[in-house]
């Protein structure tokens, strides 16, 4: 006897991610205060967090390398003057199987990043700390949005200037 539910005729196999290593590429951080004295006035930090993503494949089967990048940058608010700059590409290297094809661009760059994510905040705030200011935590990132802005500026980029959007 039968529960009723008929059984997938071509079953999708297991989503299987795994992380094999992940890295600094690159670390910069400039202290602008430091090197430049105080800026005049009162100091009020604006700080703007810039987000970029890239993924390749790698030549073993099933493997990717995943870069995120990150711009933090301070600047005073009343007149603009820098205070620090931030800059990290961390990458990881994946094992992913069991994604359909059609869906491995968005898993890399969306639930690839989510993985590293706290790695990278983490290196931030311990950068910021130690570069003489109070840690920056960065707030967590929506990797689904960040995604979809991407494909969104690429559709625009590829339409014609003189086409109407729809």
């Amino acid at each position: 006897m039968t529960n009723g539910a008929a059984a997938p005729a071509n079953p999708q196999p297991a989503v299987r991610m795994q992380v094999l290593t992940q890295y600094i590429r690159d670390l910069s951080f400039e202290n602008a205060v430091a090197q430049k004295g105080l800026p005049s006035g009162e100091v009020q930090p604006e700080i703007s967090v810039q987000v970029s993503l890239d993924a390749r494949k790698r030549p073993a089967d099933h493997q990717y390398e995943v870069i995120s990048k990150f711009r933090v940058q301070s600047t005073n608010a009343n007149d603009k003057s820098p205070i620090f700059l931030c800059e990290l590409d961390y990458g990881g290297i994946f094992h992913v199987e069991g994604v359909p094809e059609d869906q491995l661009h968005p898993f890399l760059m969306i639930e690839c990043p989510r993985m590293l994510f706290p790695y990278v905040r983490r290196i931030i705030s311990d950068m910021t700390r130690d570069g003489g200011f109070p840690p920056f935590n960065m707030d967590p990132i929506d990797f689904v949005a960040l995604y979809r802005q991407e494909i969104a500026r690429r559709v625009q980029s590829e339409r014609p200037a003189d086409q109407p959007l729809s």
